[in-house]
């Protein structure tokens, strides 16, 4: 089956308060499974690899795991898009981590990968859920 990934990493400030957000969905763009996520303060492009990351996770883990042949993900970060197709090098010793994270990741990925990038707008879902990781956070402070 291909998945069709949105992620997004929100950031309140850069550095500020920051919130990741991803949604998995079918060939039939049925939601598979969805997740958000404080993860405390950082950049909004460390956001970007973090909302990454968490969907590479959630595609080796149920109820997606072993179902999944081929991912597509789309992300608004042109910066991230691009480091990862290659077209951009990554020069920011914290970005490189993550990146390298990434790269590994899909060494041992059982399925095909693809990287997107789209507008705000076409990603509107990752970013509120992003967003409502954020505020729920703060409403608990």
């Amino acid at each position: 089956m291909t998945i069709y990934a949105f992620t997004d990493g929100a950031s309140r400030g850069n550095p500020g308060e920051s919130g990741i957000g991803v949604i998995l969905r079918d060939e039939k763009r049925n939601i598979l499974a969805t997740h958000k996520s404080y993860i405390g303060r950082t950049t909004n492009n460390v956001a970007e690899y973090r909302a990454l990351l968490a969907c590479l996770t959630m595609v080796d883990s149920p109820p997606v795991a072993g179902t999944c042949h081929r991912l597509v993900v789309h992300s608004d970060s042109e910066l991230m898009v691009r480091q990862l197709q290659g077209r951009y090098k990554v020069k920011d010793p914290e970005l490189k981590k993550h990146f390298g994270q990434v790269q590994q990741l899909l060494r041992g990925a059982s399925f095909e990968f693809e990287i997107v990038h789209v507008t705000r707008e076409q990603n509107t879902d990752a970013d509120d859920l992003a967003n409502v990781a954020i505020n729920l956070k703060q409403a608990f402070d």
